[in-house]
């Protein structure tokens, strides 16, 4: 409970209330204030108050408990009693939520009761995509001031951490923005997030981090060896993330991805990256490229091409609301693979598509590329049995079918 300013001089001198006053004051009028790290207190200025306090008493005269106000020179303190749940919804930060993950996984949250607010620079993102109840915020996790006053002005329960730079040869041509980007806004992110004491985090992470895997199928205890700087920034963000768990109090649910793809045809959700085979496909469905270029027939496979895991996008983001009702139950640190344990070639998803959306897709076969390994697939028995989600939606049919609906309109 916070005392009368009156009885402040026998804990602190003028000298700590005056910097108090002028760090309220150049911050804008709004200061949080941690106890055993935990938000327990907001400093305003004075005129920040007036500006607030007709909405504040509107909250007041809805709970039985009355705030508590102290006075100062030109601040006021002032304590909330916390809301129940029943009053107010769990509040939860969602980075990079305009792009195709994110604002799928947006949609899903809002309508699993949170209220959401989405950070977005809008640099591979679309605004279009965010949802309409979702509270939207343009700026960029390097603005550090920026992520302060988002938890200053928000109580959140947790963030979902999303917001990435993700194609790998373009981080072959550009590590120094990856590791930027990937690792040190993370790192930032997380210092905002233990100054506001919100502790709880759910990560994107890839299943690039893997490399060219040693057995098939994946387990997420296999060597981590990622074979471009997208794959090693990811992993560096992991570790940046399991040393606040150790050291800070931190928990946090970490997802492997391995080949997102699929829409919900509800949401209006549109594609943000065309570097994708799916999305490539569909561009040859549609006519507007003459053929799909295929990077080697040559692999010890059952027909020569890449074999990969494709996951339905709804399969991925549904996990990660599991995830955070569950994390009291799991370890500070956990990591899970989503995937569906099985693997489609390119000359399958090809054949697939063809049947099912009716077009004609024609190939071109050229040399390997650099880095592909022949097949990747996931260990997904630990998102199965320890996490308990069942997939719903990740049938190679219906992925390919989702992905032309949205896909031929764009």
């Amino acid at each position: 409970m916070i005392r009368p300013i009156r009885r402040f001089d026998k804990f602190m001198d003028n000298f700590y209330l005056q910097e108090l006053i002028q760090e309220t004051n150049s911050r804008g009028g709004g200061l949080l204030l941690n106890f055993q790290d935990k938000p327990a207190v907001v400093v305003l200025s004075i005129d920040r108050y007036n500006k607030i306090i007709s909405n504040i008493k509107l909250q007041m005269s809805n709970m039985q408990n009355t705030a508590t106000l102290a006075y100062g020179q030109d601040t006021a303190v002032l304590t909330m009693p916390r809301p129940t749940k029943s009053i107010i919804k769990q509040k939860v930060l969602v980075t990079g939520g305009a792009g195709y993950i994110g604002g799928h996984l947006v949609r899903e949250l809002i309508k699993a009761g949170y209220d959401v607010v989405v950070l977005d620079n809008l640099s591979t993102g679309r605004r279009d995509n965010i949802d309409p109840k979702a509270v939207f915020v343009e700026g960029d996790l390097a603005d550090e001031n920026l992520l302060k006053d988002i938890f200053a002005n928000n109580n959140f329960e947790a963030v979902f951490h999303m917001a990435a730079s993700l194609e790998v040869e373009e981080s072959v041509k550009e590590p120094a923005k990856y590791l930027e980007n990937n690792l040190a806004n993370t790192v930032k992110l997380l210092n905002a997030m233990n100054e506001a004491g919100v502790k709880k985090i759910i990560f994107s992470s890839t299943a690039a981090v893997y490399g060219e895997p040693e057995q098939i199928p994946v387990k997420e205890t296999a060597h981590l060896r990622p074979n471009n700087p997208y794959g090693a920034s990811k992993l560096l963000a992991e570790r940046a993330i399991k040393y606040f768990c150790e050291n800070l109090g931190f928990r946090a649910v970490v997802f492997r991805y391995f080949n997102a793809c699929g829409f919900d045809i509800t949401a209006r959700i549109l594609p943000t990256h065309q570097s994708h085979l799916i999305y490539k496909v569909m561009q040859v469905a549609k006519g507007a490229v003459p053929f799909l270029q295929v990077f080697g027939n040559d692999y010890p496979t059952s027909d020569g091409t890449c074999v990969r895991d494709y996951v339905h996008v709804l399969d991925i983001v549904l996990p990660h609301i599991l995830a955070l009702r569950k994390m009291e139950q799991f370890e500070k640190f956990e990591i899970f693979n989503i995937g569906t344990g099985r693997g489609s070639s390119v000359a399958e998803v090809v054949n697939c598509a063809s049947e099912n959306i009716g077009k004609i897709i024609p190939m071109e076969v050229g040399p390997r590329r650099p880095g592909d390994a022949p097949t990747t697939v996931a260990d997904n028995t630990k998102l199965l049995n320890e996490l308990g989600y069942q997939l719903k939606y990740s049938s190679l049919e219906n992925m390919l079918v989702t992905s032309w609906e949205v896909i031929k309109e764009v």
